[in-house]
């Protein structure tokens, strides 16, 4: 049985990737669209892709004609200037939105934020997420659903490899502010709540993902969870946070955009990253993974592919 076509952006990415088989075994027919050659991505599925980008308003209206659903996941996580995050971020959120009112009005519309756009003063990052819920506000009214995932990690993911690699070679772990606390998800739980937004029944709502532990967790408890999960003991040492912020400001000097950067540190360092109760969502598919289980499988994955 199929639900219709649903059209994602950003599907190429780390949860992009996941989320793309989540809604294919859900049972619907998925375009994507795409800058480059999607070939072997998704082996055994059929997804449609439509090339283009987010600054390109025809593709834009050829990915969404038809579509039952809008997922919009595109963005920037890392750029150098401010303007690049608002362009991707808030500008990108804002045309998508645009052509699924002019296309598939009638489509359910799930823009997928981040946690980070509860606090649009710490970084660019932030701040663009932010601009983008607005900009398809502006666009839609009340008639589409955000997606506020907390920290995402899993199979596949680039950014929090380094985490693995440290807790498998280093003598000693980094612990920021003993009372900070901070939600996480696996992958596959955060692709199985945003492929059930796409069903609707959502609209209007700001929902922040998490696992079964929305009060989220402390840096020492991250920090031995990867230990256990590469076969390290747990050692950790505490770290100053104007070292953090030291360190930050040197990062990305030269080469790519980086991805440790001051407006990072800021995120890094404040102290409530936990799911409010009304951030919540009751109904929420449950979740596979806790940290424990969610590490396991990541350094798993990590091992099978020769990456750690």
């Amino acid at each position: 049985m199929t639900r219709g076509r649903v059209a994602v952006t950003g599907a190429t990415g780390f949860l992009g990737r996941h989320l793309v088989r989540t809604l294919a075994g859900d049972g619907w027919d998925v375009r994507i669209l795409a800058r480059r050659e999607t070939d072997g991505l998704w082996p055994g599925l059929a997804v449609e892709a439509v090339r283009g980008a987010l600054d390109q308003p025809e593709a834009l209206r050829r990915l969404c004609e038809g579509a039952a659903a809008v997922v919009h996941g595109a963005g920037l996580i890392k750029a150098r200037t401010r303007a690049a995050f608002y362009a991707a971020n808030a500008a990108g959120a804002g045309g998508v939105a645009e052509a699924a009112r002019d296309v598939a009005p009638d489509a359910a519309f799930v823009l997928v934020s981040s946690l980070a756009a509860r606090e649009p003063s710490l970084s660019d990052y932030a701040g663009s997420k932010r601009e983008g819920e607005a900009a398809v506000r502006g666009v839609l009214g009340e008639r589409f659903t955000i997606a506020r995932p907390p920290a995402v990690y899993g199979p596949g993911d680039v950014e929090t490899l380094a985490l693995f690699k440290a807790a498998a070679k280093s003598p000693v772990l980094p612990v920021l502010s003993p009372a900070a606390r901070i939600a996480l998800i696996h992958v596959a739980d955060a692709a199985r709540q945003i492929a059930t937004m796409a069903q609707g029944g959502l609209t209007g709502r700001t929902v922040t993902l998490s696992d079964a532990r929305p009060e989220g967790y402390g840096w020492s408890d991250i920090m031995s969870a990867a230990a256990e999960a590469v076969g390290r003991p747990p050692r950790q040492v505490r770290v100053p946070g104007a070292l953090i912020r030291g360190l930050a400001l040197g990062a990305g000097l030269f080469g790519d955009p980086p991805m440790f950067t001051p407006g990072k540190a800021r995120e890094l360092l404040h102290p409530d990253w936990t799911v409010a109760p009304e951030e919540r969502w009751a109904d929420a598919p449950a979740p596979r993974f806790n940290l424990k289980t969610g590490f396991a499988d990541t350094v798993n994955w990590y091992r099978q592919e020769g990456w750690l």
